[in-house]
């Protein structure tokens, strides 16, 4: 005959969930969150045991995002991914950094004729004669001058095209400079010849933006027979050297005089002034 114990299970001690004399159910709550399907009787007993009323304020959405972040980390996900952003430098701001050290060093090794002192100290008169040669005041006296010489129409029309391109080539310029504000390398020497208030900047060239500018105005609108156009090639080249050999510059001042000089007499051409509307500001000023 069965027994009265087996009959009612629920109020047996050997329950494992529902056991009310050794606690067993507690224990079940404490390991396993109970449904909205369980007695009323187990979740009351549950809400007044203290030490599940902790472990569900543990539970609460604040310390759930809190231990999410810890476990993530403990686990080996590693951090957010914003702290990830943080933490790690980008890739350009690398690139450019190493760029820049590069640059320093090189225009150092270069600056061979800094100081008289210097291993090439004995060609910096030279050097500092290509630097006289593409300053900006020699080519506007130069053009002013041809310009008042000149007895066609052509040739008053290219001398007046070059000055506006010098005009503009001291503007912009000085406008990068100001802008930039890079120091000149620190070997230099303040020695330059009629130096302006915007020419303690570095970046860019001035004199590589000038030669640059000027070198493809004479092989374009000038007939120059192979040999000379070797010659300007040459100058264009040596007065860009020259630069960073002296100390004047870094390598990429030159560089980026260059190009920004090759934009310019592409600007030029776009401006260029017709015959006629050379004739016409002639016959106004007359």
């Amino acid at each position: 005959m069965p027994s009265p114990k087996a009959k009612n299970p629920g109020r047996s001690g050997g329950s494992p969930v529902l056991g009310s004399s050794n606690g067993r159910y507690e224990f079940m709550s404490l390991t396993k969150p109970l449904n909205r399907s369980s007695p009323p009787h187990l979740l009351q007993r549950q809400g007044s045991d203290p030490t599940t009323a902790r472990l569900r304020a543990s539970e609460s959405p604040t310390r759930r995002r809190g231990s999410g972040s810890s476990t993530g980390s403990a686990s080996g996900q590693g951090p957010p991914e914003e702290d990830g952003i943080r933490l790690n430098p980008s890739l350009i701001r690398v690139a450019l950094s190493s760029l820049l050290a590069i640059d320093l060093w090189l225009s150092k090794r270069l600056g061979v004729c800094a100081c008289e002192d210097s291993s090439w100290g004995s060609v910096r008169p030279l050097m500092k004669l290509l630097e006289i040669s593409g300053h900006g005041i020699p080519w506007l006296a130069g053009t002013v001058y041809c310009l008042y010489k000149s007895d066609s129409a052509a040739g008053q029309e290219v001398m007046l095209n070059l000055f506006m391109g010098l005009l503009l080539d001291l503007i912009l310029v000085g406008i990068v400079k100001a802008v930039v504000r890079r120091r000149r390398p620190a070997h230099n020497r303040m020695d330059m010849f009629a130096t302006f208030s915007v020419d303690r900047y570095s970046f860019p060239s001035g004199h590589a933006t000038r030669a640059a500018m000027c070198g493809r105005f004479l092989l374009a609108h000038l007939v120059l027979a192979a040999p000379l156009r070797v010659l300007v090639f040459l100058w264009v080249g040596l007065v860009g050297l020259s630069r960073v050999m002296l100390g004047r510059h870094n390598v990429t001042d030159v560089m980026f005089g260059f190009w920004m000089g090759y934009c310019q007499y592409n600007l030029v051409e776009m401006l260029w002034l017709s015959p006629q509307t050379l004739q016409g500001l002639l016959g106004q000023s007359a």
